[in-house]
């Protein structure tokens, strides 16, 4: 098998020791080598402006255009607001056992809420939905244990709920697809 591994990939502004801080909690939950990079897209092409929001679904075809021929699980990182033509926005998606998935940390920020700015909260926050996405990307669907990261979450507040890591029967599921 070859070995596989994970690549986030940041289209936003991300500082370089974050994206450090995410890669090494995403390779200590999933046990796999985490790699990051930066890049850029012309993010126009993708917004709609009697929305005016990004869509998801063709950011995650990009992504997967892109990145779906790699060995590795590919998330791309953003800072703008996504939706899906089904829901008013998401926070972020991935493609079921596929190679590619995309999050978006604007929807996560306190101020968007009317709350003060909280670094730490956002990005325990980000990190839950790289995670949550990833695993949909190793084929984990979604999970009935409240603190599962693979519980859905449609709020912030569901997200803040549940931890970063994955019940014990998700990882049990993450291990066999891993190993396979």
């Amino acid at each position: 098998m070859d070995t596989q591994g994970i690549l986030l990939v940041s289209y936003g502004s991300f500082e370089i020791d974050y994206l450090a801080r995410i890669a090494s909690s995403v390779k200590s939950e999933f046990q796999l080598p985490v790699n990051f990079t930066e890049k850029f897209i012309d993010l126009s092409v993708f917004y709609d402006p009697t929305r005016r929001q990004y869509d998801g679904n063709k950011l995650l075809k990009q992504i997967d255009n892109e990145y779906g021929s790699s060995k590795d699980k590919t998330i791309g990182l953003f800072h703008v607001d996504l939706f899906i033509p089904i829901l008013t926005f998401i926070f972020g998606q991935a493609i079921l056992q596929g190679k590619a998935g995309i999050v978006s940390s604007y929807r996560l920020k306190n101020e968007l809420y009317g709350m003060p700015r909280n670094e730490d909260l956002l990005f325990n926050r980000f990190l839950k939905i790289i995670i949550h996405e990833l695993g949909h990307a190793f084929g984990l669907i979604h999970c009935h244990i409240p603190t599962c990261v693979m519980r859905p979450g449609t709020y912030v507040e569901d997200i803040d709920q549940k931890k970063h890591t994955l019940c014990p029967k998700c990882r049990g599921i993450l291990k066999i697809v891993v190993t396979r």
